[in-house]
């Protein structure tokens, strides 16, 4: 069942951003989140499940969470750029600016690749933001985290063996996920995908990332986004959601970001599912059979915040 919701949509520029706004039909005083997708998705991916039922928008919604949602520069109905002309740095002035189509404080929610994308604009939108949550996000560049080994490079062409397999990226090119490689990185050993065709469904809806920002997402010699001034996350609530069976994210490497943040004076907790009795879920919890649970367990914590 979907609430009723105030909506409007629009564009930012330079670069082009599309967004959409969706509020509770009467304001209830919380604060708004903004979902931003990882690699391959476009905002659609918050609005529903594989599926078929409300996604993490309409749940926060109902809860009484404005929501804005977008698409990232040279995504979707952002607009077309050319992928070597798209790095991580397009992306979060676009992000930047659709985040000042609301007033006041919001949490932002990124997932996965977007992670990386979230940390600079923890550094550089401190004072718009009132919290952070990372599902499984892409650690911050200054770790030094390395997502793959390089097995082989020219100019514009490199292989990577990741843990979902090896795969090559064309830094002119688009990056398109074969469906096998996709499913053992967004699903893996998990257990809590809808089965049938919903997978199939949903490896049918992705979109295809620029070869620079797969590349930079890597983080392959230190050429991710790092945060350059750290004294901007002190005292900057931030929470970390790993599922319990996740190809990329071992409890281990998240709880080192957390431990990471909080090292340079953020206030950050690990909200592993398995501690929190939740088991089986992958890499895409909003779209996995328990989404709305773990919807309410982010809502919780963001209500805390208040």
């Amino acid at each position: 069942m979907i609430s009723p919701v105030r909506y409007r949509s629009g564009f930012v520029r330079d670069p082009s951003t599309y967004y959409e706004l969706l509020e509770p039909v009467a304001p209830t005083g919380k604060p708004p989140v903004m979902m931003v997708t990882g690699g391959t998705q476009s905002g659609a991916s918050y609005l529903v499940t594989p599926d078929g039922r409300p996604g993490w928008a309409h749940t926060f919604v109902a809860r009484g969470h404005p929501v804005l949602l977008c698409d990232w520069p040279g995504v979707g109905r952002s607009g077309d750029l050319p992928p070597e002309a798209v790095g991580g740095d397009t992306v979060v002035r676009g992000l930047a600016r659709v985040m000042r189509e609301i007033d006041g404080p919001l949490v932002l929610l990124t997932h996965s690749m977007s992670g990386a994308y979230g940390w600079k604009l923890l550094e550089l939108e401190a004072e718009r933001l009132l919290g952070l949550v990372g599902v499984a996000p892409a650690p911050p560049g200054n770790m030094g985290v390395e997502l793959g080994r390089l097995v082989s490079e020219t100019a514009l062409r490199k292989v990577v063996a990741m843990p979902a397999g090896t795969t090559t990226i064309e830094l002119d090119g688009v990056m398109r996920m074969s469906l096998e490689f996709a499913r053992a990185k967004k699903i893996g050993s998990g257990t809590r995908f809808p089965g049938g065709t919903a997978f199939e469904a949903h490896y049918e809806s992705l979109q295809g990332v620029g070869g620079r920002l797969t590349w930079e997402r890597t983080n392959i010699g230190g050429i991710q986004l790092r945060v350059e001034d750290t004294t901007r996350l002190r005292g900057k609530r931030v929470a970390v959601l790993t599922g319990t069976n996740d190809t990329d994210h071992p409890k281990a490497l998240d709880a080192e970001v957390v431990a990471w943040l909080n090292a340079q004076g953020a206030l950050a907790d690990f909200l592993y599912l398995g501690e929190l009795g939740i088991h089986g879920n992958g890499h895409l919890p909003m779209h996995e059979t328990n989404s709305d649970e773990i919807a309410h367990r982010i809502m919780d914590w963001i209500d805390a915040l208040q």
